[in-house]
């Protein structure tokens, strides 16, 4: 199958798209084409010129008129609305980025050295793999920007094509090969804002939150409106700040005048709803995503989630049937099959979770490392020793984010080594994310090392942050607190539930005579409480009783005698 129905242009010759062009979410694996060494040439005269020629180009779409019409302007069509959003670093209606891309492949089969078009549609073939999850088009992406560094290489002023391809890169979950793209850009180009979107990827992708947090203030600083607004909302929601992220969040969506670009901010109002346990609200905020939008098929799955914590069931298994439909992404076979698994269905399940890993095959087929999502899946599923060893390979390679802390901990318990887990589970909730699967997985390890308090308060977090955030999960987090039972009154949360009793003090070894005198002391004791006795005889000499007469008369004759004797 072509990349998408062949349009002729509607404009003559595409502008040169800007250094500074949009590009796509990150990607991970662009590792084909190493990256190249930092230089300390710039290209600040090639950039300037490149944003002129799109601006120029952008300005002629929106105020050209149809012959005949008199001075209205006509409306821009979909290759124009496509290159507008791309300059404004907002992302285009999948309709529209169709029509971009059949725009560019038409031209660029005459103009095969035409660097800065080469690398507009091999961007382009990045956001339409992400965006529809064919991972064929990274192939075709990775093969299209490097003809482009070909006719020009990035020293020369191809900035666009090594954003391109760190935004292939992060989409293939290569985060270390996309941040040394994008560090190379901004090093020969400060200024150019289109590399940040993909260096705020990387930086989040490595759980790099001080870098990803200056990449999001340098960006705000270059480029404000809407697509900073968004990036700042996602920031302010991996550091649990509730409330900004919120604000923010509405605050674009306020803003966004395009269908696509609005549709993005409603579906991130969605998530932040579901994740407060709003499940309503979301559900409102996904349907009018898809009002707006009807290709944001991502919607299609966050309705679905949001369905199940209402106990819509039946239209909980048709929206995320509908979304596997138009947006296979493994994830979704994974929640849909845990959904089946929750009701009963096993052989249904057991289906979503072949499909999953058939899924996953082919992603890695196409460069896209899918090993934290195996991991998930092994660890409740399957093999909890397997997704250890995925989980291990991703933190070797520096992947070190929340995501991937929480999967590796709790891999490690299901393993049977909470302690080594407990270490990852505890850095995953330490980052501040707000996420009631991360505060399970650790009160669940710390229940299992008879951490009662903490575990107590750990699963109570989970669920008063999203009482339904996993249909097989939310239940054994409440039965867990059961279990667990409730403080003492007016003791402390985190006391230990019904403790064993506490062990007696060990006496001190008392050396032996001491035991003697105390065995002493208890018959003192007891002697006083006896009636009183007979006062003992005194101590002191008491007079001899009186002789008899017979004894006196016979002591007398010597004493006198003896008084004869004396001088």
């Amino acid at each position: 199958m072509d990349v998408m129905p062949q349009q002729d242009p509607e404009s003559g010759r595409p502008a040169e798209p800007s250094p500074q062009d949009p590009y796509v979410m990150p990607a991970e694996g662009a590792t084909a084409v190493p990256p190249p060494p930092p230089t300390l040439r710039t290209t600040l005269r090639r950039a300037a010129f490149g944003a002129v020629a799109a601006g120029v180009l952008l300005a002629g779409a929106l105020v050209a008129v149809e012959d005949g019409e008199g001075d209205g302007p006509r409306e821009p069509g979909p290759v124009e609305r496509a290159e507008a959003a791309t300059t404004a670093g907002s992302p285009a209606s999948l309709s529209d980025l169709t029509a971009l891309i059949g725009d560019r492949q038409k031209w660029v089969e005459t103009h095969p050295e035409d660097a800065p078009s080469l690398a507009t549609l091999g961007t382009a073939y990045v956001e339409w793999a992400r965006r529809s999850a064919d991972t064929a088009y990274y192939a075709r992406a990775e093969e299209t920007l490097k003809r482009s560094l070909e006719a020009r290489a990035g020293e020369r002023g191809n900035g666009e094509a090594w954003v391109g391809l760190a935004a292939l890169a992060n989409a293939r979950h290569d985060f270390l090969a996309a941040k040394r793209w994008g560090e190379t850009v901004k090093k020969q180009q400060p200024k150019a804002w289109s590399v940040y979107p993909v260096l705020i990827d990387a930086y989040t992708g490595l759980g790099d939150q001080k870098a990803a947090t200056a990449a999001t203030e340098r960006f705000g600083e270059l480029r404000k409106g809407v697509p900073a607004l968004a990036r700042t909302a996602e920031l302010y929601r991996g550091q649990g700040w509730r409330e900004d992220a919120l604000a923010t969040a509405r605050e674009a969506a306020d803003r966004a005048t395009q269908p696509a670009e609005k549709a993005e901010a409603l579906h991130r109002l969605g998530e932040l709803a579901w994740e407060r346990g709003e499940p309503e609200e979301a559900v409102a905020q996904f349907d009018a995503a898809l009002r707006t939008d009807a290709g944001h098929h991502a919607s299609l799955a966050g309705r679905a989630r949001a369905l199940v914590a209402l106990e819509r069931t039946d239209e909980a298994l048709a929206a995320y049937q509908s979304a596997l439909e138009k947006l296979p992404r493994p994830e979704y076979a994974l929640e849909l099959g845990e959904l089946y698994e929750s009701l009963g269905l096993d052989g249904d399940a057991r289906t979503q979770y072949a499909g999953l890993r058939e899924m996953a095959a082919g992603a890695k087929r196409a460069g896209v490392d899918e090993s934290l999502l195996l991991a998930r899946f092994e660890a409740d599923h399957g093999d909890p020793d397997e997704a250890v060893e995925l989980l291990r390979g991703q933190w070797r390679k520096q992947h070190r984010s929340a995501a991937v802390a929480d999967a590796l901990g709790w891999a490690l318990h299901r393993a049977g080594k909470s302690e080594e887990g407990l270490e990852y589970a505890e850095q995953a909730v330490g980052t501040g994310v707000r996420n009631a699967s991360y505060a399970y997985h650790l009160g669940m390890i710390q229940r299992e090392l008879e951490d009662y308090g903490p575990a107590r308060r750990n699963l109570e977090q989970a669920v008063r942050t999203n009482p339904a955030f996993s249909p097989l999960a939310a239940p054994l987090a409440r039965q867990a607190l059961e279990a667990l039972g409730e403080p003492p009154p007016g003791g402390p949360g985190d006391m230990q539930p019904p403790p064993p009793p506490a062990p007696e003090p060990k006496p001190e070894p008392k050396p032996k005579p001491k035991l003697e005198a105390e065995r002493e002391t208890e018959r003192e004791a007891e002697r006083e409480t006896k009636p009183e006795a007979p006062a003992a005889p005194s101590k002191s000499p008491a007079p001899a009783p009186a002789p008899s007469k017979e004894a006196a008369a016979g002591s007398a004759a010597p004493a006198e005698g003896g008084a004869s004797k004396s001088p």
